[in-house]
């Protein structure tokens, strides 16, 4: 019996009902993959079906693909996949664009919403992509809009009647702090503010109930836990009493309600479709809806449980095994995500070193190691091990090394 904390790991892996779904990754050998909050692995079902997109489908069909194979209506049903996941309600998710643009889109829509409104409503620990976009259109705009930025903890308490918008990300980039969507929600309701969430390291990582928490928008990438590919098309969400009287900022063809009629003047197409913009990405939306089937048969309840799981048990041993590491964020797992971080000096070459050992997370400037945890593709003996090299890396001092210190540009 192999233990960690205390636990029988193997007994865990044994009884685990997510144990099956390792088979449906590309998992390099001798690679212990703690980065999927990142960038999430190759789903076997991709790469045939990428093949089978361009050999087939672009190669056989070339433009009679759009209707032979329904390439034009690939957002909406990868979109409808993306629903499941995230609480969302039928004909309400819509598959396009990059999680910025996405952004841009909901939040100039909210505005229009709250024309009597000039705060856009943030958090210290957002990432940073959202705090820049909204400052462009704040700039953009130039009606006097302020976004005001406070620490996560005092967002509940900032929410006024002067709020047009309250914009956070559910679950923090860096140190895993996940805000409480359902009260957010109804704080910013009852103050007659709109909400947005971002739920790029929620989507694929635990359950969300977009409906259930009354959200008005949301956004989120398909590269992370959605395991889309590098680069994969984002998803965007608008509440059905909303999806009549949002108007798009980028009144792209796409959104138009005939875009082959060819109409000189934008007419808004009905419900979310309004949000797309130029022509769909065919080879990247195949991936992403291919990587999602992996769901299919998932319960988000079942994946939480084992990532609370998994997660306790790395803190725990990391504790253990290498006391100058301080771990970031909440040990309550009601209030965090499905990442683990540490804050180290040298948190830059020690995760060079893992990385060298095969154990792959990656590093947040100004200090922070972090590590994302994936219950489908994740074992507990996985995780073990993990932290036993890492352990083993801070006894021996193995990071200080120049090789290890030499920055990349992607960290």
């Amino acid at each position: 019996m192999r233990q960690g904390a205390g636990l029988d790991v193997a007994a865990l892996d044994r009884d685990d009902p997510l144990r099956h779904k390792r088979e449906a990754f590309d998992i390099p050998d001798g690679v212990i993959y703690l980065d999927g909050n990142s960038l999430g692995p190759l789903p076997k079902a991709v790469a045939p079906r990428i093949a089978e997109v361009v050999a087939k489908e672009w190669g056989k069909s070339l433009i009679r693909g759009w209707n032979d194979h329904d390439w034009i209506d690939l957002p909406a049903r990868v979109g409808g996949k993306v629903a499941r996941l995230i609480g969302a309600e039928p004909g309400t998710v819509v598959a396009t664009d990059s999680t910025s643009v996405n952004l841009f889109k909901v939040l100039a829509a909210a505005l229009q919403l709250r024309p009597d409104r000039r705060v856009i409503l943030s958090d210290s620990g957002n990432f940073p992509t959202d705090l820049y976009m909204a400052q462009g259109l704040r700039d953009l705009l130039d009606r006097g809009h302020e976004l005001r930025v406070v620490a996560p903890e005092d967002v509940e308490a900032a929410i006024d009647e002067t709020v047009a918008v309250v914009m956070l990300t559910e679950v923090d980039y860096r140190t895993g702090r996940r805000h409480d969507m359902a009260t957010l929600t109804a704080k910013a309701h009852s103050a007659g503010s709109l909400a947005i969430w971002d739920l790029a390291h929620s989507a694929g990582a635990l359950p969300v109930d977009l409906q259930g928490a009354g959200a008005d928008f949301a956004v989120g990438c398909g590269y992370k836990y959605l395991n889309g590919g590098p680069g994969a098309p984002a998803f965007l969400y608008v509440a059905p009493k909303h999806q009549g009287s949002v108007t798009p900022p980028l009144s792209g063809w796409m959104g138009h309600a005939a875009p082959f009629a060819f109409d000189l003047d934008y007419r808004p197409a009905a419900g979310v479709d309004r949000m797309r913009v130029g022509t769909p990405p065919v080879l990247s939306l195949a991936a992403l809806d291919a990587a999602l089937d992996v769901f299919a048969d998932v319960d988000m309840e079942a994946v939480r449980a084992k990532s609370i799981s998994l997660c306790r048990l790395f803190i725990a041993e990391v504790e253990a095994r290498a006391p100058d590491l301080v771990f970031t964020g909440p040990h309550d797992f009601t209030g965090r995500g499905s990442q683990v971080s540490f804050s180290c000096a040298y948190g830059y070459p020690l995760m060079q070193a893992l990385i060298d050992r095969g154990v792959i997370g990656d590093f947040r400037a100004p200090d922070i190691v972090r590590f994302g945890f994936t219950p489908l593709y994740l074992s507990h003996a996985d995780v073990l091990r993990a932290a036993e090299i890492l352990g083993e890396i801070v006894a021996a001092k193995a990071w200080d090394q120049e090789k290890y210190h030499r920055r990349a540009k992607v960290t």
